[in-house]
């Protein structure tokens, strides 16, 4: 199919974190046994008007501020009328003549030639972002379908982007980098288990080097990385066919059956006048203050891949650290904690973080990492140690064992360190030469291959050393010593 080019934009759904819903007072949360979240305003009762959520509005707009959206000083509301059971009012207030957010633009990174290589960055731009109230959730079984409305008002953000996208591998780049950028700024956990960030996808294929933009199809409310993926690669292949055999593409809504491998029909593809949008007669328009724009401007948190460009260039870190803690706003945080308390190695701390900590964390969850708020080791902790080896108090090795008993009860390591009989006594020359020779004398092999030239052999030697005088043994003396005996044995 290399004779056509995908041309993709997705719109994403994401749920705000507020504790109320956006137009009611009533919580808003997941959970919850069915119907228990719901109002006279949720359902549409007759007298009960809506009012906005103020919080909603702040994290819509801290999400503009994010993707460097436009935003206007005015926003609109509007109804988008459509009769399906999960909409108990028959109408959606929504955001279409007047968005809170215009504009803007996404930086995702494209995969590299390897795991621990930079891929190509680039820019995806955004048409908008506009605030609306999410539908309950329907659940078809084999002869009836029932509906929750607990969902039903909870604050949406749609950010709806240009057709830049070329693959699926693109699109998956899209979200994830969405995801990192409003987990880190608090707008919204991004849990597509749970519903928080659901994507439509609009797929179209044309002959590669055209600019012409061909019938589109919506694959709707795709909700997990796996299923964006292979629905949007499904979609491509159809399409990429029907036109290699002289068919047309109809524009539709289309269904991506995850048990079956393929997309299906649901209905054309609706237009903007198949909803009858008009002006929401109860809701008067909002004014967001300049000075309030202000202040959540200087609030932002650090941009992803900023950050991960400032380790690099500032603080001298390898990429394949950087990728683990970056794309972690939580990681990153105890990081920079960390990193705060200990200045003096930066290196060193981003290691244990990105490489033991995250290693403890799987061990202890068993499946996933164990969250942030269940870890006992502080960041403090990791600062502390960093220093213990760079004094020399206790080695690189026996370090890795104070690590695991600190983070797995939280004790100071200085502390560990002393408890656990590990604070480093450099052994006398004499003695350390004595084990040298005794761990040589085990193994004459490595030696001879130093004298043929392979000068990393004799680091074969360091773990059977380390054994025998129990971690205490200097590296640095002990490397100089097996070095100076291998050169002078026959």
């Amino acid at each position: 199919m290399e004779a056509f080019e995908a041309v993709i934009g997705l719109e994403v759904h994401v749920q705000l974190a507020t504790r109320a819903k956006v137009f009611a007072r009533v919580a808003q949360g997941f959970g919850a046994p069915p119907n228990t979240l719901t109002d006279p305003v949720v359902m549409g009762l007759p007298g009960a008007l809506p009012v906005i959520n103020g919080e909603a509005v702040r994290q819509a707009v801290r999400a503009g501020l994010v993707f460097k959206s436009t935003i206007p000083e005015v926003c609109l509301w509007d109804r988008k009328n459509y009769f399906y059971p999960d909409s108990p009012k028959n109408y959606q207030i929504t955001q279409y003549a007047s968005p809170v957010c215009v504009g803007g633009e996404v930086e995702i990174e494209l995969p590299g030639p390897s795991r621990n290589a930079m891929g190509e960055h680039r820019v995806v731009r955004l048409t908008r972002a506009h605030l609306e109230e999410d539908v309950g959730k329907l659940t078809h079984g084999a002869g009836d379908s029932l509906v929750d409305y607990n969902r039903a008002g909870t604050p949406l953000l749609e950010i709806v982007s240009e057709p830049d996208l070329r693959s699926a591998e693109e699109a998956l780049a899209f979200l994830q980098a969405l995801r990192m950028l409003l987990t880190a700024a608090g707008v919204s956990t991004c849990d597509m288990e749970k519903g928080q960030m659901r994507c439509d996808a609009n797929v179209s294929v044309r002959p590669r080097g055209s600019d012409v933009l061909n019938s589109r199809a919506e694959m709707k409310n795709l909700n997990s990385i796996t299923g964006v993926r292979n629905a949007i690669d499904y979609e491509i292949r159809r399409q990429s066919k029907v036109y290699a055999r002289g068919g047309t593409v109809v524009q539709e809504t289309r269904r991506w059956d995850a048990a079956a491998g393929r997309t299906t029909s649901m209905r054309g593809k609706e237009e903007a006048h198949d909803y009858r949008y008009f002006p929401d007669p109860d809701l008067l328009p909002v004014r967001f203050p300049r000075d309030e724009l202000a202040r959540l401007e200087a609030d932002l948190p650090e941009r992803v891949f900023d950050k991960q460009r400032r380790y690099q260039e500032t603080l001298g870190l390898p990429y394949t650290v950087t990728s683990v803690l970056c794309f972690d706003h939580e990681l990153a945080a105890f990081f920079e904690a960390a990193l705060e308390a200990y200045p003096a190695n930066a290196k060193g701390i981003a290691n244990y973080v990105a490489n033991e900590f995250q290693r403890e964390r799987a061990a202890a969850a068993g499946e996933g990492l164990l969250p942030m708020a269940g870890v006992k080791m502080r960041p403090a902790h990791v600062a502390e140690l960093v220093r213990l080896v760079d004094e020399g108090v206790v080695t690189k090795q026996n370090a890795k064992t104070v690590f695991v008993e600190c983070f797995a009860g939280g004790r100071a390591p200085s502390e560990l360190v002393e408890a656990l009989g590990l604070k480093h006594e450099p052994a006398d020359t004499g003695e350390l030469e004595a084990a040298c020779r005794e761990v040589m004398a085990a193994n004459p092999v490595p030696a001879a291959q130093f004298r043929e030239g392979n000068a990393k052999a004799i680091n074969a030697y360091m773990g059977p050393l380390m054994k025998a005088t129990k971690g205490k043994a200097d590296p640095r003396a002990a490397m100089e010593i097996l070095a100076r005996l291998a050169s002078e044995a026959e």
